[in-house]
């Protein structure tokens, strides 16, 4: 009977008690994922003079405005202000909020390097647990997925680093964009490796400014620095397929699997052409009927370009639509390092169209789905950008894991236009009420 009730309990889940259930899988995901994080933080370097409140008080207080999804610094200020809000925020995390005029006083002087350092070790622990091992192409390499993408714009020159771009009505835009590397997987994740901000140098005139090409040799350097031995399948659009980010990869030992427009590599192309004239290409065929799709793989290998020799490879989707019994058809192409056989060439194909996850998981979930990736959390210090950014890439990375804990899932199956983003709302509403006993929430989890 006991056993009825609280399922019953369950099944009729108040607001306050979701937004409890959150708070309690975030301080799990931090003590089993990420247990040195708080440590981490205290250790890093401290230039004030005077401290009213620790580093790690600091540092976390600006992590967990990103890991509560709050639209902008103002909410925050507005929610601290509650007495309760603050009250729980102590009792759960064991450290005071400051104040996040305060916090950005500390953001706009911590050096941005420290904090990118600090996610990778964050991201070494997951893979000291193993707990990404299952995700591997070919049972040993992660896929590694590179796009950039904006941050911010403003209509006036907001710091020397700003890109710009002028209109052919004359109207100037100054911006600054971001180049990502993230560990992505077909269940979902899209987690940081590492950041590269593309931005030019101040104090120097640029014929031509910092770009997307150019910051890739900065990020690769990064990544190879920050895992060195880390087995990689690098994923790209079809701004990568050219000698130098087919030597990069190379030269660190990574594999890569690039898409291929017809406009990329033209002696290539031509390449493949007269290979498919004179011997069929292979072909592997699948089927899923749930989704009504056919899929069709083609490889060709041993194609030679600027004296390596590579492989081909396309699949060709076709599916219909039962509404209209329209069929809508798609076509991918990549070139790869990975030499195709029919037993891999359909994860190779598959594995290419991941790519699409850095965009979905990571820039849209980023921007549109609580985090505010695009909101200038502090408008006048660039320092202080770039810091909020590494910071959200550590929250979302947090968030990840707690949204795809079984008592999350529960929650979202149990109404059924139940969001994420609604969920978090929820989350910020508990931390103003008055604070339920651990013990009431254990028996309820327990059911």
């Amino acid at each position: 009977m006991c056993f009825f009730l609280l399922r019953e309990q369950r099944r009729k889940t108040t607001a306050a008690e979701k937004g409890k259930i959150i708070v309690y899988r975030i301080k799990s995901v931090i003590a089993k994922r990420f247990p040195e994080l708080f440590n981490l933080f205290n250790e890093l370097e401290d230039s004030r003079k005077r401290a009213g409140y620790s580093i790690a008080e600091i540092v976390t207080g600006a992590l967990f405005m990103h890991l509560f999804k709050e639209e902008s610094r103002n909410a925050y200020t507005n929610d601290r202000r509650d007495a309760i809000f603050a009250k729980n925020y102590y009792r759960h995390f064991k450290l005071r909020l400051p104040h996040p005029d305060t916090i950005d006083g500390v953001m706009r002087v911590l050096k941005p390097e420290l904090l990118e350092g600090l996610r990778a070790e964050l991201v070494g622990s997951l893979f000291e647990q193993k707990v990404l091992r299952s995700s591997r192409f070919l049972g040993k390499y992660y896929f590694v997925a590179v796009d950039a993408t904006g941050m911010h714009t403003f209509d006036h020159k907001h710091c020397d680093q700003c890109l710009t771009r002028t209109s052919k009505h004359g109207v100037t835009t100054w911006f600054h964009y971001v180049l990502e590397a993230k560990l992505i997987t077909s269940s979902g994740l899209a987690i940081s490796l590492a950041s590269e901000f593309i931005e030019n140098q101040p104090g120097r005139d640029y014929e031509k400014q910092d770009c997307e090409q150019k910051a890739f040799v900065r990020l690769a350097a990064k990544i190879k620095k920050y895992f060195p031995r880390l087995s990689i399948c690098i994923l790209a659009d079809g701004l990568y397929p050219n000698k130098t980010i087919f030597n990069i990869c190379r030269d660190n030992n990574w594999r890569f699997i690039i898409t291929l427009k017809d406009g990329n590599l033209k002696t290539f192309h031509q390449e493949v052409e007269l290979l498919r004239g004179i011997q069929k290409e292979q072909e592997v065929y699948r089927a899923d009927k749930t989704s009504h799709t056919k899929l069709k793989y083609k490889y060709l290998n041993d194609i030679e370009y600027e004296e390596y020799n590579y492989s081909w490879v396309s699949c060709d989707e076709h599916k219909t639509r039962l509404s209209d019994k329209m069929e809508e058809t798609q076509r991918f192409v990549f070139i790869t390092d990975i030499e195709q056989a029919s037993d891999i060439v359909v994860n190779t194909a598959d594995g290419g169209r991941l790519r699409w996850k850095i965009e979905n998981e990571g820039f849209n979930t980023q921007k549109n789905l609580g985090y505010e990736l695009e909101h200038k959390f502090s408008r006048v210090s660039n320092i202080a950008m770039q810091n909020y950014y590494h910071l959200l890439q550590i929250a979302h990375m947090i968030n990840q894991f707690v949204e795809k804990s079984s008592d999350l899932l529960e929650l979202l199956n149990e109404h059924s236009k139940q969001t994420i983003k609604a969920l978090w709302k929820e989350l910020v509403m508990y931390l103003k009420s008055i604070p339920y006993s651990q013990e009431q929430l254990l028996i309820f989890l327990s059911g």
